[in-house]
C-alpha cells in the first residue's frame, strides 16, 4: 500500500470509528463497513490529495478530510445505485452488494448513514478553521445533491429522455469536479479553474465505465457487465460505438491535461492523468486507448 492509500485508509477508518460505537445498532455498522472496505481503486479522493500537492498544500489534515468525505459519498452511491429499484446488482467490487448481503432495508440506511457521515466528519476535521469548511462543505454539497450532484444523476435514469454528457456529468462527473475543487480549496488554489479538470476527468472515467460494461469481463470490473444495454441506460459506447467511444475517452483525457491551472506540480499531475486513463479500460482496449 503506498502512502497515499494509507492516508486514505487512515481517514475512512477514523470517520467510520467515531459512528461505530456502543450504542449503534450492530448490523448496520456491519453494512456500513461492508460499503466502504475493502475499497475500490480510491480515485476521487486521490485526485483529492493529488490537487492539493500539485498546488503545493502542506495542509495533510484538510486534505485528508475533503478527500474522505468524498469517498463516503461516492460509497453511499453505490450501495444506493446497487439497490433493486435500480441497478439490482448482486455484486460490488467483487462481494456481495449491501443489499444481498444485509437486506434491502439496511441497504437503504447504510446509504443515507454514509451520506451524513461524509458532512460529520468534515466537519470534525475541520472544526478549527472555519473559513475553509464553509467552502468546502458547499463543494462537496452540491456535489452530492441538485441541481447537478450525484442524486441528479441517479435521477436522470427516472426521465423519459436524457443527454448522455449530462447524465455522466452529474452521475460521475460531480464527485470527479468536487475532488479537484476541494483539493484546489484546501491549497488555497482557484477552485473553479480546477472544476473544469475534474468535471473532464469525470467523464472520462464515466465513458471508460461504460465501455467495460461492453467489452470487460465480470471478473474483472467486479461487477455485473452489460448493464446499460439490459436497462437500457445512456451509455456513450452505446451512443458512440466502442471505437467511438474510446475516441471520445482519450479527446476528454487531453481536455483535463490542457486545462490543468498552472501550479508547482502540473507536469508531474499530468503525467499521472495520462497514465491512470490507460488503467481504467478493459485490458480487451489498453492497447487501442494508449
Amino acid at each position: 500500500m503506498d502512502a497515499t492509500a494509507a492516508r486514505i485508509e487512515r481517514a475512512l477508518t477514523e470517520a467510520i470509528e467515531h459512528v461505530v460505537v456502543s450504542g449503534c445498532p450492530p448490523r448496520l455498522a456491519e453494512a456500513v463497513r461492508h460499503a466502504v472496505f475493502p475499497g475500490g481503486a480510491r480515485v476521487r479522493p486521490r485526485l483529492c490529495i493529488a490537487v492539493a500537492a500539485a498546488c503545493g498544500s502542506k495542509d495533510v489534515v484538510s486534505a485528508d478530510a475533503a478527500a474522505s468525505a468524498i469517498e463516503l459519498l461516492h460509497c453511499a452511491s453505490l450501495v444506493h445505485d446497487d439497490l433493486p429499484c435500480f441497478d439490482d446488482s448482486p455484486l460490488r467490487r467483487g462481494v456481495p452488494s449491501v443489499h444481498r448481503a444485509y437486506g434491502e432495508p439496511l441497504a437503504v440506511l447504510a446509504g443515507d448513514a454514509l451520506i451524513i457521515l461524509a458532512f460529520e466528519h468534515l466537519a470534525r476535521q475541520l472544526s478549527d478553521k472555519p473559513a475553509l469548511l464553509a467552502p468546502l462543505l458547499l463543494t462537496v454539497g452540491r456535489s452530492a445533491g441538485m441541481p447537478h450532484g450525484i442524486t441528479a444523476g441517479q435521477a436522470w435514469e427516472c426521465e423519459p429522455k436524457v443527454s448522455v454528457e449530462h447524465y455522466h456529468r452529474a452521475k460521475t462527473g460531480a464527485l470527479f469536479a468536487a475532488a479537484t475543487a476541494a483539493g484546489a480549496q484546501v491549497a488555497g488554489a482557484d477552485a473553479d479553474a480546477w472544476r473544469v479538470v475534474g468535471d473532464k476527468i469525470g467523464e472520462a472515467y464515466q465513458v471508460a465505465d461504460d465501455l467495460r460494461d461492453v467489452a470487460a469481463s465480470a471478473q474483472e470490473v467486479g461487477k455485473p457487465v452489460g448493464r446499460d444495454a439490459l436497462l437500457n441506460r445512456p451509455s456513450a459506447a452505446g451512443e458512440l460505438g466502442v471505437e467511438g467511444a474510446v475516441a471520445r475517452l482519450k479527446g476528454l483525457v487531453q481536455e483535463a491535461v490542457d486545462a490543468i491551472p498552472e501550479c508547482p506540480g502540473r507536469e508531474r499531475f499530468a503525467e499521472v492523468l495520462v497514465h491512470e486513463a490507460r488503467h481504467i479500460m478493459p485490458k480487451s482496449l489498453a492497447q487501442q486507448a494508449a
